[in-house]
């Protein structure tokens, strides 16, 4: 085992031999279906992707719809114990812009699954970064 420094500690994720702080998956999903622009749904994707990733919640999700013209669309962030989920639509061109961050980790995977469960995308681009 080795040994982990007082300041590296709280590092829990080890890739390559390296600590890492936390995952950072990314996911920026274009031209999903109609259930990108309904709130409700939105909320059941928070709640599923918290479960599926094996998160905690810390609170309830906050989310809203807002915006004007080609700006329309819905913002939700979900605390959880380890970080934060957020995510950003825009209503005209059905985009989907979503940030999981968490000290814990987790399997991107999992995120391009539940993404696609819901929202069926045309695309998506998925970064996968680890957080140092």
């Amino acid at each position: 085992m080795d040994q982990i420094s007082a300041k590296d500690g709280y590092k829990r994720i080890v890739f390559n031999g390296q600590r890492h702080y936390g995952r950072h998956v990314m996911v920026d999903a274009t031209l999903c279906n109609d259930r990108l622009l309904e709130l409700d749904d939105i909320n059941a994707f928070v709640a599923e992707l918290v479960k599926r990733i094996d998160m905690v919640a810390y609170g309830d999700i906050v989310s809203a719809r807002f915006g004007g013209g080609i700006e329309t669309g819905i913002s939700a962030v979900q605390l959880i114990e380890t970080s934060a989920i957020s995510l950003h639509t825009n209503d005209e061109a059905r985009d989907l812009y979503l940030d999981v961050f968490s000290c814990k980790d987790f399997q991107a995977g999992t995120v391009v699954d539940v993404v696609t469960e819901y929202f069926a995308p045309e695309s998506m681009n998925v970064r996968d970064l680890l957080r140092r």
